[in-house]
This record gives structure tokens, sequence and C-alpha cells, in this order.
């Protein structure tokens, strides 16, 4: 990328500022709505509540958003853009070449980050829609919890069914919105914390350390399991990177923290105030003024859905980077906005909204959904920073520094992780269940590609050129096709898959003017559009690698048709003019896509755990995107081939022939 692209990308301006706050915080800056109501609930309600203890809290609250949002995300993680995109998968394909290993803790982050975006909605609308338990006209109506669940649930269909026509028009309101959420949060906390403004000395992180050793904390070490939902937006910051800039996250992130912190000592106040009063309402709703409740829960709300969107929005780019990293099944991908930044994957979409309207149903509270709130993403914070480990050895940092600043932080998340660990049986085994089947989903996907790549044979186009120009010219077959094109995901210079060849020539001569190999190359950068062509001194072979980026379609036949053009302009491929068209003077023939489908039947060779591999992933592809959907031949001949897996298998199976002489059998023959 250009000088001037990079310096777009760490530039801010005050447009990238709202679009910031709408698009990265989403997540982190709906936190305040639950994080304080799981600590006080937690400790055993607002009696059990001592000053020591919200001090405490506070300063726990204040640190983590301190070492783990503003140093490790926003100071080390943003550093490590792949060509301006971020994420774990970005980060991933930075450093894949260091070791092979990597791959299990990017899959590992990956899927908690996917189980966590399906949690997401779930806790957040259902929080804001419990704050009209304290507005006086629907109080009586929503102290009901199957009234809540029902909102719930139809702003949550409302949410997922609107995706299909993309974001843009939404996207425009989210930035204004969000601006006025935070400051909302901010001007609230304030005039709160002034009228205890002892709370501002949770500053000091001496309140943090005395708090998790006092015996006023009820919950010990494990009252970090509350304190980390306080930061669980900090990976989606991240993964946004491409999506505003570096710079406009730089300059949002003070605004966003002070506005946040001042809620928490807003909240922390109030408490302070209020808690021999008997009052068990979310701390959130209760320090606002009653006749401000119903304005603040519909801005919850508000904020709660654009939290949800943009943790859906993530995951359909999750999904597609897995995709293109081929860890993940393909499916179908649609593009409804103006800009391929904004992608729609169908199959996803509805996953997640069956998992979010089944986690309200299940949970039916907030406060029951926060005990599965967090246990996945400290495991992907944990991913990330072992990934992020080699990506500063990789940029040059002394390994020992690298070592020691990436310990630093694994030993507190582990903390985190570990105090999470508690909530497994309260809630926390199902996202761990679903982060495990998106795991072995990944790990059957890279497993099979890794056991196809061990047993196909290939052989040199080069070895062929006579055999296949001798069959372009034999008139005595019917043509097959003008053009006939074979995609390979396994081509290496002049080397291709047996089976390609075998289709050519034995499985039924297929007679053609041009024969096309084309192996589509998914590279680390998000955009690149690029090909590279050998016509291996002829013109009826074109060997071409097409390099799209990890966010590019792969619509192949729109790309092939102009290298078509490009290559018929400079005179390297023979015009194919046509004598019946409804197109004057046009000199492009017909082409046919021919798909090989590589099956395991018979395949002896294969142990019994790579046939399970091999099974597994079969089974999974009939749920999945074919491959003509996923490179865009729905409206193109296509032909689809089933080979065996290795071609040996069915050739030469020990069997002896009987021999009979008058109804006696006289000799065994071994064939």
């Amino acid at each position: 990328m250009s000088d001037a692209h990079h310096t777009a990308f760490d530039k801010a301006s005050k447009a990238g500022f709202i679009i910031a706050l709408g698009i990265v915080y989403g997540d982190i800056g709906t936190s305040p709505l639950y994080t304080m109501q799981s600590l006080v609930e937690n400790q055993g309600g607002l009696a059990q509540v001592s000053e020591t203890f919200i001090l405490g809290a506070v300063s726990l609250i204040i640190w983590t958003l301190t070492l783990i949002t503003t140093i490790k995300y926003v100071l080390i993680a943003l550093k490590a853009d792949n060509h301006r995109e971020g994420g774990i998968f970005s980060l991933f394909t930075l450093v894949r070449k260091m070791s092979k290993w990597l791959i299990i803790p990017a899959m590992i982050g990956g899927a908690t980050l996917l189980s966590d975006g399906a949690l997401t909605p779930a806790v957040t609308v259902t929080s804001a829609i419990e704050g009209l338990k304290a507005v006086s006209g629907l109080s009586q109506i929503y102290q009901n919890q199957t009234n809540v669940i029902i909102t719930t649930l139809v702003i949550l269909m409302i949410l997922f069914g609107i995706q299909r026509f993309g974001t843009g028009f939404i996207g425009k309101i989210f930035g204004p919105v969000m601006f006025l959420w935070f400051s909302f949060l901010g001007i609230s906390g304030l005039l709160n914390t002034l009228g205890h403004l002892e709370i501002l000395k949770a500053i000091n992180p001496y309140y943090a350390l005395h708090l998790l050793f006092s015996p006023e904390n009820h919950q010990g070490i494990f009252i970090l399991g509350s304190i980390f939902l306080a930061t669980t937006g900090a990976e989606a910051l991240y993964s946004d990177l491409g999506h505003v800039g570096r710079g406009n996250i730089y300059v949002s992130w003070p605004f966003v923290k002070l506005c946040i912190v001042l809620s928490y000592c807003g909240q922390a106040a109030w408490i302070l105030a209020n808690k021999n009063s008997g009052i068990e309402l979310n701390p959130f709703f209760a320090s606002v003024p009653s006749q401000l409740t119903v304005y603040v829960v519909v801005l919850a709300t508000l904020a709660a859905i654009i939290a949800s969107q943009a943790l859906i929005s993530g995951s359909f780019t999750l999904v597609s980077e897995a995709m293109r990293l081929k860890i993940f099944p393909l499916f179908k991908v649609t593009y409804p906005g103006d800009n391929l930044g904004q992608l729609y994957v169908p199959v996803i979409n509805w996953l997640l909204f069956v998992v979010t309207s089944c986690t309200v149903l299940y949970f039916k509270t907030s406060a029951h959904m926060e005990a599965a709130y967090g246990l996945a993403i400290t495991i992907t914070m944990l991913m990330t920073t072992i990934l992020l480990n080699y990506y500063l050895i990789k940029e040059g940092t002394k390994p020992f520094l690298a070592h020691l600043v990436m310990v630093f932080f694994a030993l507190i998340e582990f903390v985190f992780f570990w105090a999470s660990a508690v909530k497994f049986m309260h809630g926390g085994y199902v996202v761990v269940i679903l982060a495990l089947a998106i795991v072995f989903v990944m790990f059957i996907w890279h497993a099979g590609t890794c056991i196809v790549f061990k047993y196909v044979k290939s052989l040199n186009l080069n070895d062929y050129k006579d055999q296949i120009k001798q069959l372009r010219d034999d008139w005595r077959l019917d043509i097959y096709q003008t053009n006939v094109v074979y995609l390979s995901n396994r081509m290496q210079d002049h080397l291709i898959d047996r089976s390609i060849l075998y289709s050519i020539l034995d499985k039924r001569p297929k007679r053609a003017q041009v024969y096309w190999f084309v192996n589509v190359r998914v590279t680390d950068e998000p955009y690149t559009a690029k090909y590279k062509v050998d016509m291996m001194e002829t013109d009826y072979m074109v060997r071409i690698e097409l390099y799209l980026g990890f966010r590019m379609p792969q619509a192949v036949p729109r790309y092939l048709r102009t290298i078509v053009q490009d290559l018929m302009e400079s005179g390297r491929l023979p015009r194919q003019e046509q004598e019946y068209t409804i197109t004057p003077g046009r000199d492009v023939g017909d082409f046919r896509f021919v798909l090989i489908e590589e099956t395991i039947s018979n395949a002896r060779q294969l142990s019994h755990f790579e046939r399970f591999v091999m099974q597994t992933k079969a089974s999974i592809k009939h749920a999945t995107a074919s491959p003509l959907r996923w490179f865009g031949l729905q409206y193109s001949e296509v032909t689809v081939e089933v080979v065996p897996l290795m071609l040996s298998d069915v050739l030469k199976l020990p069997i002896k022939e009987v021999v009979v002489d008058n109804a006696n059998i006289v000799e065994y023959k071994t064939h």
C-alpha cells in the first residue's frame, strides 16, 4: 500500500472519530450496563457492599482497562496490522510462517471469539430491556421476566433479519448515537461521583490489590470473573482496526475510557449512598433520575443493538477470513453494501440468531447470562497474546523482552481465565461447548486439507503437452467446449493434480480449443486482485495464478473474462470468432468449468484417523456452500466429476480366476 494510504490509516479526523465510536466500541461501551450489577449480586446484594469493596472493585476495573485494553490492545496489538486489517486471523497471517503449530492458537482464538459473538447480543439487549423495570409506567409489565424475554427476542429477530440489507443506512446513525451514549455515561457518572468524591481514590492500584485479599471480598480471586466483563470488547476493538484506521482509535479511546470510568465511579457512588436502602435494581439504571429512566433505557437499547450489530458484522468478517485461510467450510457470502467491508453470510447469520435466541430462553435473565459471559473471551485474549509474542520477535524485538512482556499479559489473562472458569458450572459450559464445536469443525477442515495434500499425486503439465495438442486437433472427436477450465488449489509451477489430467485424457477425452488451469491464491492482503499467466509456449494451454485478497469475492468467471480479453489484445491467445451469437463481433468462445470432487472410496492407505477426518469433512460439506457458488459459477456451464482420492486404489485388486473343465475346477489363476 502506498505511503499516502498508510498516512491516511494513521491519521485521525472528526468524521473518523465519530465512525470509530459507532463501530469499534459497541461491546466495551455497553459493559457498564451489567458489570457493576454482576459485582453487587455476586457479593450478596447491596447490603453486603462496603466502601472497601466498592473502592477495590472500581480500582480493579480501572487497572484492567489500563493494562489489558490500553496497553496490550491499543498500544501494542494495533501495531500488528496486516495491510491495515486487524483481528486474530490477520495477526495469524503475519506469523504463520514462523511455526506450523501457530494454527492452533489461531483456531482456538477464532472459535472462542465467534462463540462470544453469539452471546454478546443476548446479554446486552436483555440488560437494556431489563432497565424498563425502573420505568414507573412500565415497571409492572416488565417485572414479569417473560415480557423482557419476548421483547428481547423481537429485537433480536429484527436485528438479524435486516443483516441481509447491509448496514450502510444504519451505520450512519451508529456514530452519533454512540457519541450521545458515551457523553451520557461520562456526564451522569461525573454528576453522581461529585456526591462521593472519595470514590476517585480508586485510581490508586493499592485498593485493587487490597480487595483481592480482603475478607470483605466474599468471592476472593474469583471476583475477577465479574471485573473482566468491563474489558470484553478489547478483542473486538482490535478486530475492527481495518474499518476505522489506527489514528481514529488512538484519538477516540481516551474519550471512551474516560466516559466508561466515570460511569463506573458514578454507579459506585450511588451504591455507597444507597447500600442500606434495600433497592435491588441494576445500579446503572437506578443511579439515573427517575424522570429520565425511560429515555436512558431507549438510549441503552440503541447502544446494545449497535454493540450487537458490531459483533454480528465482526463474526461475518471472521468466518470469511477463516474460509479463505482454508480452516473453515465454504459458505455463501454476499456483499449488500457499497464496499467489500460490508459482507453477509446467511448461514452464519441465522445460526447466530438461533444460538442467541436459545441463550436468552435458556438463561432468562442478564444476571444468569453473565455467568457464561467472559469465559470464552479470556481464552481468545490468551491466544492473541501467544501470537503477539511471535509478532514482536518477527518485528525485531529481542526474544527475551518479547517473552517478558507477553508473559506479563499472559499471567494477568490466565488469572482472569481461572477466575472466569468458576462460571463453567453456572452457565459457562454453554459457551465452551459452542467454542469446542467450532474448533472441531476448523480442525476437521484443516486436517482434511493436509491429508489431501499428503496423498494427492502431481504430474508435470509439460510431459502431456503433446497429448493435449493431439487431442485438440483430433477432428474425430466432437468438441467438448471451446474453453475448458479446471480450478485447482494445488498447482505449483507446472505440477498439477493427476486427477485433472486423468479427467482430460482418460475419463472422457475432452477436446477443446484452449485448456485453462486456474489456481486461486488467497493473499495476506485484504483487497488484492492480480494474476500471473503462463502460456507454456503454446496458444492452447493457459496456466493462471489468480491472487485475491482474503476479503475479495472469488468470482472466477468475472476475472477470467478480463484475463481472456487481455491475452487476446496482446496476441498471446487466438481470437475465437463465433458464427452464432446475439453479440456482433464476439470473439470469445464458450466456457465450461470442470470441478473435481475427490472421494475416499476404497482408500486403503488411509489410517482410521485419516478416514474419520475425510468422512467427517465430506458430511460437513453437504451443509455448506458448494464450490460452484463459492467461485461464482452458478451462471456458468459446470461439470462436476467424482474421482477417487488415490487413483491407484482402483487398479489391480487381488482376485483369482476359477477355470472350470467339465464342471470340475481345474486350477486357480491369480491376477
